[in-house]
């Protein structure tokens, strides 16, 4: 579950748009679904477009494992920074990715620590 973790925190730090479209394919099942307080979506194209739309939002952040990854019964929890490279994290979360068959087929996010609206 580590390299699974590793390769999801990987896919949105992937900003070639190809390279992560592929990642999305290996990583997770045909119809995934993910879901956080800023946005739902189904499918691999849409949870592809949230990605970019994140990275847009946060250009030259990057996400990193913050803390043990945490699994049982095809399930698993971790938590995630996102931040400038070797920077304080400005934002803080927590995933519960559902596995089938070894890829994510769902993610439910939590959002810990957000910046202030300007």
């Amino acid at each position: 579950m580590n390299d699974l973790v590793a390769q999801y925190l990987e896919i949105w730090n992937t900003t070639d748009a190809a390279a992560r479209s592929a990642a999305i394919a290996r990583v997770f099942t045909d119809e995934p679904g993910y879901v956080d307080p800023l946005m739902a979506v189904t499918g691999r194209a849409a949870l592809d477009a949230g990605i970019a739309a994140v990275q847009a939002q946060f250009p030259d952040m990057v996400f990193r494992l913050a803390g043990p990854v945490d699994g049982h019964h095809d399930q698993v929890r971790f938590t995630w920074e996102l931040g400038p490279a070797g920077g304080p994290a400005l934002v803080v979360g927590f995933d519960v990715a559902v596995l089938e068959e070894g890829r994510i087929a769902q993610v439910y996010g939590f959002l810990d620590k957000v910046p202030a609206a300007a």
